[in-house]
């Protein structure tokens, strides 16, 4: 945007946000149009029908949107990803392709306005005494965002959009993330309470396969949700409990970890706890809650394969604790009955890469029994093993096809 509309923007704007405060009560989409309608109008300024439209567009994301110009491509369905490296440099993940546009913001304070938005949204703070953020929308998005005092760039903000369809196991299975014989089994092994550990990269579907595993929970069971920012959408429990960690504020007080949520739900009478995803010292609470009779637990986390979310495992634990590497993992193998990796293959297709069964450690090595692996075809196929802890089939009468 030139200098003078520029100006006749900001102008416009300050002249909207006055008339508005002017008026008590609340105000509806349509009257708050039509008094931008109107300024523009008493502005006489020369405009297009085109120039006239954005111009209204732009003053009511300015003046009435808490996400400014960035609401149309948050509210557009194909849009999977929207990231912004400073005010000029704006990505988006449109059905699978990044393609770049320009022209959204014109000055820096325009972004930082929606990240401040965004964060008041959710009670955190952002600002260059506290220039990092981890939060969420409304819909459950998850955004990330760094002031400009630390990105050459200038204001960093990424949003992740979540489906507002809740996918299923069943659409998974259409799509071919897994297939119908490993749902099957998945079935049964979150009914019978197994440990199950969810791994994958970055964007590799963790969350929202942990979301559709919960499906699979027998009801009346009483489950405890702990996240860094609220995702989960657990829709087939009754008795649920969703928890979610918060920063502390300007003062340093108020901070609340995900390893005190972890501490306080173990005082709730949960059947099962699901925590969202571990990053760091928490994994030892996490491990400790499936360790004390919390049959059915399900976790995520970071890993490139199943053999590295272990050794993450080891070292985050360590963040913790320094206590011997066998009783760690000693902890990991008690707590985990099953590990399963998605990962992302070269279409950018979403797929379960392996399962397996966490038996033992020997030797410093991790004893694991391969479930389900990829063939040569890149086909996810039943590797013939049994699974070897029986002991949760035969306590609720289950049975596998294996």
């Amino acid at each position: 945007m030139k200098g003078p509309e520029k100006t006749f923007m900001q102008q416009q704007i300050s002249k909207v946000r006055g008339e508005i405060l002017k008026r008590q009560g609340s105000m509806d989409e349509k009257e708050a149009v039509e008094i931008i309608e109107n300024c523009i109008l008493e502005s006489d300024a020369d405009l297009s029908l085109d120039g006239y439209r954005d111009a209204v567009q732009r003053i009511y994301a300015h003046t009435r949107s808490r996400l400014g110009m960035l609401e149309p491509y948050i509210e557009k369905d194909s849009i999977n990803e929207i990231m912004i490296n400073g005010k000029d440099q704006i990505f988006l993940e449109d059905g699978g392709d990044i393609k770049q546009i320009r022209g959204l913001f014109d000055t820096e304070e325009e972004l930082e306005e929606i990240i401040r938005n965004i964060a008041s949204g959710v009670h955190r703070e952002i600002n260059e005494m506290h220039p990092i953020m981890d939060a969420r929308l409304p819909d459950g998005s998850r955004v990330n965002a760094v002031y400009g005092n630390i990105a050459a760039c200038g204001p960093v903000l990424t949003i992740r959009k979540f489906s507002k369809e809740r996918i299923t196991i069943e659409q998974m299975t259409a799509r071919g993330t897994l297939t119908e014989e490993c749902a099957a089994y998945l079935r049964v092994l979150v009914r019978c309470g197994y440990n199950i550990f969810v791994s994958g990269g970055t964007s590799s579907g963790k969350t929202t396969f942990l979301n559709a595993l919960s499906d699979f929970i027998p009801e009346g069971e009483r489950v405890i949700v702990i996240e860094d920012s609220r995702e989960l959408k657990l829709h087939n429990i009754n008795n649920l409990v969703q928890l979610e960690c918060h920063n502390a504020n300007s003062m340093g007080q108020g901070r609340v970890s995900m390893d005190m949520l972890i501490k306080a739900s173990l005082r709730m009478r949960p059947d099962r706890i699901i925590v969202g995803e571990v990053r760091g010292r928490e994994v030892a609470d996490m491990l400790q809650a499936m360790n004390t009779g919390h049959d059915g637990s399900m976790s995520t986390g970071h890993g490139n394969s199943v053999s590295g979310m272990l050794r993450r495992m080891e070292a985050m634990y360590l963040m913790s604790a320094q206590i011997p590497m066998d009783a760690i993992r000693a902890q990991i193998v008690e707590g985990i009955d099953i590990m399963v990796h998605l990962g992302r293959l070269q279409d950018g297709s979403r797929r379960v890469l392996e399962i397996q069964e966490l038996v033992d450690f020997d030797n410093g090595k991790y004893v694991l029994n391969p479930l389900f692996q990829l063939d040569r075809d890149k086909r996810l196929v039943f590797s013939g093993n049994q699974l070897l802890n029986r002991s949760r089939l035969m306590l609720k009468g289950c049975e596998l096809n294996d």
